[in-house]
């Protein structure tokens, strides 16, 4: 069984990218960003790309589902890239991962396909790799070449951070780097967005360096920023984001009762801004009144008026109605998928 690393995949993505992968590790932010990658460099045409680069959502996967998508040639290009991003491994039954490999023993049938398998960190049983895999990773390499993405930690996690900083035309000492780090947790996808966040926090304040008190005033909890995100993506209706924020949290192994509980409180919030900016009250009164932070009141503020009153109310019974029916029959993730479906 050959195992290679993230450097290698990339070689191969500049080199001409062919065959079928199975992405695991600890670092998913690097699978989904080499998977945007390998989307990018096979759909170069973006006028093509509609046939050529087919996604499969978890909770939308099925064997037929994943057949269908292998057997249409790629429209006007050699290649097409089909990928199912966020799948559990082990959520899966015996009988389901067979299915799974018969369609896999199909590939040398489509061969104009390159297929990506990426599953989130924790949700397949590796084995004790390299030389005891176990029987299910053994099953899959069989058809899928696995690259493991390592977590990236320490000094070069640091280094990531400054390089995220100076993308968006500030800069941020090591200091500053560990401080945010240490704060926001060591997931690279809510670094990122933590970064940007500051980033725009700054140059807006007409400065080019960003701050301890900035960090102290804008960076928030990783929680905190994953339940906006995902309840921001609900509200809109935007299915995709919603399904991969709550997949980062499913990544991190947030407990859906949690999950449920941050939504319901930032819909709240969003609730109760939305009723003091219909009563006249400007966001300083706001931020007083709720003893809530000046640039996270501005940030909700700006979300609840975009949003009918209504539509925010019905959010709230929704994740009420779900977060008891998880209580009642745990139904793990499934009733807040239910429930991005929903509204």
């Amino acid at each position: 069984m050959e195992i290679i690393k993230e450097d290698a995949f990339r070689k191969q993505l500049k080199s001409g990218l062919e065959g079928s992968f199975l992405f695991f590790g600890e670092e998913d932010y690097m699978k989904s960003f080499s998977l945007r990658a390998a989307r990018e460099a096979i759909c170069s045409d973006e006028t093509f790309a509609v046939f050529n680069d087919v996604s499969i959502a978890p909770i939308d996967y099925t064997p037929a589902a994943l057949l269908d998508a292998l057997m249409p040639p790629p429209m006007m290009a050699d290649k097409k890239i089909v990928s199912i991003n966020g799948l559990a491994i082990s959520d899966m039954k015996q009988s389901e991962i067979d299915d799974l490999c018969e369609v896999l023993a199909t590939l040398p049938d489509y061969d104009y396909n390159v297929l990506v398998i990426s599953v989130p960190y924790g949700l397949i049983d590796e084995g004790n790799l390299p030389k005891h895999p176990s029987a299910v990773f053994t099953n899959l390499s069989k058809y899928l070449t696995p690259v493991k993405f390592d977590a990236v930690t320490g000094a070069r996690l640091n280094v990531w951070v400054q390089k995220h900083f100076s993308h968006h035309g500030v800069s941020a000492s090591p200091e500053i780097c560990a401080k945010l780090i240490d704060k926001c947790g060591r997931s690279m996808f809510t670094l990122s967005s933590e970064t940007e966040k500051l980033s725009y926090y700054v140059l807006q304040n007409g400065r080019n360096t960003v701050s301890t008190d900035d960090v102290d005033d804008v960076a928030i909890s990783v929680i905190d920023s994953d339940a906006y995100a995902l309840a921001n993506a609900i509200l809109d209706g935007r299915y995709a984001d919603a399904i991969e924020a709550l997949g980062v949290m499913k990544f991190r192994r947030v407990e859906p009762v949690i999950i449920l509980s941050e939504v319901s409180r930032v819909i709240c919030e969003l609730v109760t801004i939305k009723a003091l900016l219909s009563e006249g009250m400007s966001n300083a009164e706001i931020s007083s009144t709720l003893k809530m932070n000046e640039y996270k009141t501005k940030l909700y503020a700006s979300a609840a008026a975009s949003r009918p009153l209504e539509r925010l109310k019905r959010a709230l019974l929704l994740c009420s109605e779900a977060d008891l029916s998880l209580k009642l029959s745990p139904q793990g993730y499934t009733a807040i998928e239910k429930l991005i479906c929903t509204l």
